[in-house]
């Protein structure tokens, strides 16, 4: 049989697709939407392999409507508009029979091709279910954002993926006249790194490796087959997670070396040249922050610049800012204190601004003391006045301890000698 057993296994109903409760259990938005038949445009936002293609499928099937489907690697405007004149011929205006165009991997969509969407969204002529694997805050232009819901999908869990494997073994009409004995799955489980699709190709390669229909399947089995078939770089699969986070761990680390070579990895795979540079944006601020105010400016930049160059050139770029905030000196105290902060604002809820640095617009609430007492920094020596800040229920509460390297050294110097015994600088 050359249909792949991910395929043959893919579910047809709502009740038959695993995981997403949060979406599609009996209380989820998605099965409500589907039931009441007013269903809005929509983004699925997920890593791979965890079925947003097999749910787009379902929910066409499920609210009986005309379904057509395009992927953003080889369509272009000229497409997305045939297929939006088919789908407006096919279906009614305004109505819950609207048919779905289904968008593959939308975030490979340029500004232009989006665009080419907004009119048959706004009108009603289709409803769009897009997938991506991308945060669609970057990669959605806002215009279409605005008009489609957005739906985040988790990752499997372990119960998850042991249910499809056991599924595969007593639905599959190959599988299921086979004597599989899962003896141990953790391998299995670890490969797959949360994508059902590359479980399942995984789980049919590993069967189909017995000469006889009597099948034990071990870690070690499991870990000797797949070392034979050892696959180059995969962006959408799991050395995709395993090289963006040793190269981050190497910049981290301190070591440009390594950070160049893993850069090299993922340029050589055809990494998304964007989605490099918005890593690098975020660890310029959680791992160099104050210790080097700069890197954050570099990183910017450098996310600009390969948005506008592309390939081959953004390589160069990309590798200036990777060896620079390598060398670096590093610290991750802005990412510690809006950390602890934000913990303590979960325990202890919203507590009253004190009244004297609130706002004061009105007359009134200037009477009832808004404003009252206010020290205006720059009235005073050396443009500071020692004045409370916070809520009088966490007063003196020091969340921002400056990291041990010059930059923030010379920050808890000053702050030391501003608040003197208040905070423990």
């Amino acid at each position: 049989m050359n249909t792949p057993l991910a395929e043959r296994l893919r579910p047809k109903t709502l009740n038959d697709y695993i995981s997403q409760t949060h979406l599609v259990g009996k209380d989820g938005p998605l099965y409500q939407q589907i039931k009441s038949g007013v269903l809005p445009s929509l983004i699925l936002w997920g890593p791979p392999g965890i079925g947003k293609t097999t749910l787009a499928n379902i929910i066409a099937n499920e609210s009986e409507r005309p379904f057509f489907k395009l992927s953003a690697i080889n369509s272009g405007v000229k497409d997305i508009r045939d297929v939006i004149d088919k789908a407006k011929k096919s279906g009614g205006l305004f109505t819950a029979k609207n048919p779905i165009l289904f968008i593959d991997e939308i975030h490979r969509f340029s500004k232009s091709q989006q665009d080419s969407l907004l009119e048959a969204v706004e009108k009603g002529w289709v409803t769009l279910i897009g997938a991506t694997t991308e945060n669609p805050s970057f990669e959605v232009i806002p215009a279409l954002l605005s008009r489609c819901q957005v739906y985040i999908l988790n990752s499997f869990s372990k119960e998850d993926l042991e249910q499809l494997l056991h599924r595969a073994m007593k639905e599959d009409e190959t599988l299921s006249k086979k004597k599989i004995k899962l003896k141990e799955t953790e391998q299995l489980l670890r490969l797959s790194g949360g994508d059902a699709r590359k479980l399942l190709n995984i789980f049919e390669l590993i069967v189909a490796s017995f000469v006889d229909d009597k099948i034990i399947i071990t870690n070690d089995v499991v870990l000797n087959q797949v070392q034979n078939n050892t696959a180059r770089y995969d962006k959408t699969g799991e050395q995709h997670y395993d090289i963006i986070s040793a190269f981050i761990k190497s910049i981290r680390g301190s070591d440009p070396n390594a950070a160049v070579y893993y850069l090299a990895r993922m340029i050589e795979g055809g990494e998304d040249v964007k989605f490099i540079a918005r890593r690098l944006l975020i660890l310029a601020s959680e791992d160099i922050g104050n210790a080097n105010p700069t890197a954050l400016v570099i990183a910017n930049n450098t996310f600009q610049a390969v948005s506008v160059i592309g390939n081959p050139e953004s390589r160069i770029i990309l590798s200036q800012c990777a060896t620079y905030l390598a060398c670096s000196p590093k610290s991750n105290a802005a990412y510690e204190a809006i950390k602890k902060a934000q913990h303590l604002v979960r325990e202890t809820g919203d507590l009253s601004v004190p009244l004297s640095i609130r706002n004061a617009p009105t007359k009134l609430m200037k009477d009832i003391g808004y404003g009252d007492n206010y020290k205006y920094a720059h009235s005073y020596e050396n443009n500071f006045a020692d004045h409370e800040f916070l809520p009088e229920e966490i007063k003196k509460t020091q969340l921002y301890s400056p990291g041990n390297n010059p930059r923030e050294n010379a920050q808890r110097q000053f702050l030391k000698q501003l608040w003197k015994d208040k905070y423990g600088y």
